[in-house]
């Protein structure tokens, strides 16, 4: 039998609980720690959420899921791996693990659909760091961001958060899609891109890949009223991709609608961006100006989200199902 391939998969991490919050936060700065005041909101927030941090075990959970998938069609093919960027299991360390075992080949998965040099791509940069110390031949999955069965994955979750709703807030909803901001530079034609992109000349690819998704989703469903914003906007000087989400709901309660119903296209998994800036935050925005709420759960570790990412990693290696 031939070796398994390596599949890394890989996210933000997070961290383990209240007592490491300040060194998560300060790795996810670039080692620079936060002011007191920032950490006391930081500290706040995941307080409002009950103190769970989710991602590392979710994450965990979607590995498994992806190598079950993939082992159902060819049994003893795979085996998946975990790295975090920002907390443990580290990425070097999953890289490592990979070197041990023998991994000849393998494949690198990031948990975000949409690429971005910003976000991303960083997860390469960080395995190719690894790799100089030997290890697997490594591809790379970019995005899966209109892939077929992770737009009717979403058109499903969107449809079950609509049917929520009482009859006449859902004949008038409009579904707003989401994803993480970034920080924006102007260009000198006008046009906008990620801070440390140079590689989109025709356009934020994070931002058209966004919007591919939202346009598939409601083609999907044949929805009518639908757009794109931004959310979890970080604390810094910098302008960022908008609008924000915070925004964008109070202009639809200004407009007369009576529901809206978030599709966090961007994320995959439960954390701080879901169970806090929209469970609670967005929430009590559109309370406070009148109009239902609504959020799509997350893929989390769901089985047909497996199903997704197994199809993303067969195709990227040109392997039949």
């Amino acid at each position: 039998m031939s070796e398994p391939i390596g599949v890394l998969v890989m996210a933000y991490g997070t961290a383990s609980g209240p007592e490491d919050i300040e060194r998560y936060y300060t790795d996810i700065r670039g080692g620079r720690p936060p002011s007191p005041e920032l950490l006391a909101e930081l500290r706040e927030r995941y307080e409002a959420i009950g103190n769970r941090f989710p991602l590392l075990e979710i994450t965990r959970r979607q590995a498994e899921g992806l190598e079950r998938e993939l082992n159902a069609a060819e049994p003893g093919g795979y085996r998946a791996y975990l790295g975090m960027k920002h907390s443990p299991p580290w990425i070097a360390d999953a890289v490592a693990e990979m070197r041990r075992d023998g991994i000849g080949r393998a494949v690198g998965l990031v948990m975000a659909p949409h690429w971005s040099a910003m976000s991303t791509e960083t997860y390469r940069e960080r395995v190719e760091a690894a790799l100089q110390d030997g290890g697997p031949a490594f591809t790379f999955i970019e995005s899966f961001h209109d892939h077929p069965l992770f737009v009717e994955l979403l058109a499903r979750r969107v449809a079950k958060a609509l049917a929520t709703l009482g009859p006449a807030e859902r004949e008038d909803a409009v579904v707003v899609f989401t994803a993480h901001s970034l920080p924006v530079r102007t260009l000198a034609d006008g046009s906008l891109r990620c801070k440390t992109c140079e590689a989109c000349p025709d356009g934020c690819r994070y931002e058209r890949e966004l919007r591919g998704t939202a346009e598939l989703v409601a083609r999907e469903l044949g929805l009518e009223r639908w757009r794109t914003a931004w959310q979890s906007v970080g604390r810094t000087r910098d302008p960022w991709w908008g609008p924000p989400i915070e925004e964008v709901i109070p202009a639809l309660a200004e407009e007369g609608h009576r529901a809206v119903v978030v599709c966090s296209a961007g994320f995959v998994a439960d954390h701080l961006e879901t169970l806090y800036d929209l469970d609670i935050a967005c929430r009590a925005i559109a309370e406070e100006a009148g109009i239902h709420f609504a959020r799509t759960e997350m893929p989390n570790d769901d089985p047909a989200f497996a199903r997704v990412l197994a199809a993303v990693v067969r195709e990227h290696l040109g392997r039949a199902p």
